[in-house]
């Protein structure tokens, strides 16, 4: 997976045997994983980040849990078939494209990131989301 995954962080993928039942994505019972955004992405603060990964499909193309990361600033990059759904839980963010185009978000909201995204995420307060994130194998030329 990408480093922009969950705002450039990188998951480890955690492998699951094959299931056919639906997943819970609750933090009871469930480790987390910190991360940080790499130190020269930093433009701001200290976001120390935590991810409770609670699926990741076979191909390690897809998975969804929570995230949360602490207030600050880093470069994202998204792959071009890197594909994230989110939907704050709390906290208040913004994510400003390279062309300068920012949009706000706030517990409650949902949004996507679409593949190929370039600029900045900034977390104004600690920010807590549920994600889903998409990272297609690129195609290959035939």
């Amino acid at each position: 997976m990408s480093p922009a995954v969950a705002g450039a962080a990188c998951h480890r993928i955690r492998t699951f045997k094959h299931m056919y039942h639906p997943v819970a994505c609750n933090v009871a019972g469930v480790q987390p994983e910190t991360l940080s955004p790499a130190p020269e992405r930093v433009l701001r603060g200290d976001p120390q980040q935590m991810v409770w990964n609670h699926y990741t499909d076979a191909t390690g193309q897809f998975s969804a849990g929570v995230w949360q990361g602490e207030p600050g600033a880093w470069r994202v990059r998204y792959g071009t078939h890197e594909e994230e759904f989110c939907v704050l839980l709390e906290g208040r963010m913004t994510l400003t494209a390279d062309d300068g185009t920012a949009r706000q978000f706030s517990a409650g909201d949902a949004f996507v990131v679409p593949g190929g995204f370039s600029g900045v995420w900034e977390n104004h307060s600690r920010v807590r989301k549920h994600y889903a994130i998409m990272a297609l194998a690129a195609p290959t030329s035939g």
